[in-house]
């Protein structure tokens, strides 16, 4: 209950401080807790309490630590048409070799525009991509609720476009995640390959904002050295 009580106040409220039993990731004032890992030194910028990032170049940086069983909450507004952002959950924070991105589960922060401005040969993609799809990267498999191909996508559409606001509260339990989006859950996978790694904030070619970006960890479960990622330095 108590838990449930904080996702929701979490989920209405922009408070000062963190609801009962979160603690900050980003303080609002600097990136103290995170690492670039191939990012530029001005890609990641703070003003006035929120965090910036320029899009480019296309990389992460990381949280300062490994998290296994957690929620996490993070409010992300895309200011740019057809923009591309997301945040990575237990990766191992090693980039790929073509993408520059690592593995890990992806939890997929796309602007309502980009179905539009992605259309090829007159066909477009689904409209759930731009809803907090979920989906396992560089090698991390997973099982999704609702399939889109080895993707799961969301049951509705709950993104607001660039200007707005977007909140998502991640509940991310032994291979399990469930997401809500603007205070619903609608999308979850489960049986990931990996559940313990680091947190990873995506760098991916368009300006967006970061707020309140909290978490609370639970409990640790029965997690193998193969299921997590490997520490960095």
């Amino acid at each position: 209950m108590k838990i449930l009580t904080a996702l929701f106040v979490s989920s209405m409220i922009w408070a000062a401080e963190p609801p009962f039993g979160f603690r900050d990731l980003f303080n609002g004032k600097d990136l103290t807790g995170w690492v670039s890992v191939n990012t530029a030194p001005d890609t990641w910028t703070v003003e006035n309490g929120e965090l910036i990032c320029k899009g480019l170049p296309i990389g992460v940086m990381r949280s300062d630590r490994m998290y296994e069983n957690f929620v996490l909450h993070i409010e992300w507004m895309h200011t740019e048409a057809g923009g591309n952002s997301g945040v990575f959950v237990w990766s191992g924070a090693r980039p790929g070799d073509r993408n520059r991105l690592p593995d890990g589960v992806e939890v997929q922060m796309l602007e309502l525009d980009w179905v539009k401005l992605n259309t090829k040969d007159g066909v477009a993609p689904p409209e759930s991509y731009v809803s907090g799809e979920l989906f396992g990267v560089g090698g991390v498999t997973t099982e999704p609720d609702t399939a889109r191909g080895t993707r799961s996508r969301s049951v509705e559409m709950r993104c607001l476009p660039r200007g707005q606001w977007n909140t998502y509260d991640v509940v991310a339990v032994d291979g399990v995640i469930k997401l809500a989006i603007n205070g619903k859950f609608v999308n979850g996978i489960a049986k990931s390959s990996q559940k313990k790694g680091y947190l990873c904030l995506e760098s991916e070619g368009a300006k967006i904002r970061f707020r309140n970006i909290r978490i609370m960890e639970l409990p640790p479960g029965v997690t193998t050295p193969a299921q997590s990622a490997v520490t960095l330095p």
